[in-house]
């Protein structure tokens, strides 16, 4: 999961979402936290 400040920061931008996932979402949902859920890869 995100940090406390990173999810602030996020929360903080939820009206700009094309701006939270280009930056700190990608940091926190990353491929290892897909294949930590165990959902198929599109690529």
């Amino acid at each position: 999961g995100a940090s406390r400040t990173v999810a602030q920061r996020v929360a903080a931008n939820s009206r700009r979402w094309w701006c939270n996932s280009g930056k700190l979402l990608n940091r926190v949902l990353n491929l290892a936290w897909f294949d930590r859920l165990g959902l198929a890869r599109l690529s």
